[in-house]
């Protein structure tokens, strides 16, 4: 499945500027996301479940997929369009055998070694990153800015020319054509949108932005 990721939403309890995370998606899609997930590390599974079909429902009139991090089971019970793992979270091979062939399932991806090691052929995108210093998460490794974005994206490509990667972390309108010219397809954000007074405007400008630069690259 191509995923558009253009602007990647991520959407995050911890981090939502005091919005219902259903609103807070629907406004996001309103101001041009193209793909929203859903982060919840403090949530009980039940109440997950219950958070991902209200942000499913409101992301529908926009047709905009939700995809779940880390948890494949919130995924599947809340029918969300796929799931984002990262490289300590449930294998990408036990994923999709438990999703199926039709999700989209995405790989956060930090290095070279990563990009190639990674099953390719199982994954439908990937979140690479920290590129920038980031606050909505703890960042265990230095960020490795637009050039080590474009280390991976390069790794990536040679060996699947296709697959779409959205740089993660600290990313906004200040930097974000930093990050589609290192070769990114997209941009993943959360504070940006979630933190700025009017989420929907904040979408449309990253939008414009990467859109643009989209555009330069001629892609």
């Amino acid at each position: 499945m191509q995923v558009d990721l253009r602007l990647n939403a991520i959407v995050d309890p911890e981090r939502c500027g005091g919005h219902d995370l259903a609103d807070l998606a629907r406004l996001c899609a309103e101001g041009g996301a193209t793909l929203v997930q859903l982060r919840d590390k403090l949530s009980e599974t039940r109440a997950m479940i219950a958070t991902a079909r209200a942000i499913k429902q409101a992301l529908a009139p926009f047709k905009v997929p939700l995809v779940v991090n880390d948890r494949v089971d919130v995924a599947l019970a809340a029918g969300a369009g796929g799931v984002h793992v990262g490289q300590d979270d449930m294998a990408v091979e036990d994923a999709r055998r438990l999703l199926g062939r039709d999700a989209i399932i995405g790989l956060s991806i930090k290095t070279v070694a990563e990009a190639d090691a990674a099953p390719v052929e199982l994954i439908d995108y990937v979140g690479s990153g920290g590129v920038y210093v980031t606050l909505s998460k703890e960042q265990k490794n230095a960020p490795i800015g637009p050039e080590g974005l474009a280390r991976v994206v390069a790794a990536l490509h040679h060996r699947a020319p296709k697959l779409p990667v959205c740089g993660i972390a600290g990313i906004d309108a200040t930097n974000a054509a930093a990050v589609i010219a290192a070769g990114a397809d997209g941009v993943a954000v959360i504070s940006a949108l979630s933190l700025a007074p009017d989420p929907a405007a904040a979408a449309r400008t990253l939008r414009k932005i990467v859109d643009a630069m989209l555009a330069k690259r001629g892609t």
